[in-house]
């Protein structure tokens, strides 16, 4: 038996080499990112214009899903500018722009879905230097007021609450014991 003890050491001593080495290979490694990421605009994030643009496209770094994209324009006045959805051509999204009114800062939203399903959002602006004749799409809060649409979240927490229950009754009436008859 005097050997138990030393083989019990020597893998000690290995299982603690192994978790040593895996504690500085992970410090080592480079940061994963396999998410898309927006690579360019066009116009340019912080761009001068005398006129404005026919359309705004965003650039990834690979191709983005269609499917619930969103690209809007909003102006210095809070109105939106894009007209019409958005369209997504492999790495480039794109939507068309109408013809712009007060100078001023312009604000490029977007929010994409990656290839892998991370959705990725943010902001780039550009100026107006020379006020357009244009006329605005809708001002951000009538459309935000008018898109509440969907289930409200009262009812997900009550559907929660009705499981935990019907499940707590469950384990109950399965665990119970049956009682002794005299």
């Amino acid at each position: 038996m005097p050997d138990r003890p030393v083989a019990i050491r020597r893998i000690v001593l290995v299982l603690a080499a192994l978790l040593c080495l895996g504690l500085v290979g992970s410090w080592s490694a480079a940061p994963a990112s396999a998410h898309s990421r927006l690579v360019s605009s066009d116009p340019a994030e912080g761009a001068t214009l005398q006129t404005g643009p026919r359309t705004v496209t965003l650039t990834f770094n690979e191709p983005v899903q269609s499917s619930y994209a969103v690209l809007n324009v909003v102006g210095p006045d809070d109105h939106y500018w894009q007209s019409g959805d958005p369209s997504v051509d492999g790495p480039n999204v794109r939507v068309d722009v109408r013809e712009l009114g007060p100078a001023g800062e312009y604000v490029v939203n977007y929010r994409v879905t990656s290839a892998d399903g991370h959705v990725i959002s943010g902001q780039r602006t550009f100026e107006l230097a020379v006020a357009g004749n244009g006329e605005p799409g809708p001002a951000i809060e009538a459309v935000d007021a008018s898109s509440d649409e969907g289930i409200p979240v009262w009812w997900f927490i009550a559907g929660a609450a009705v499981v935990l229950i019907v499940g707590l009754g469950v384990v109950f009436w399965v665990s119970r014991r049956p009682s002794a008859r005299s």
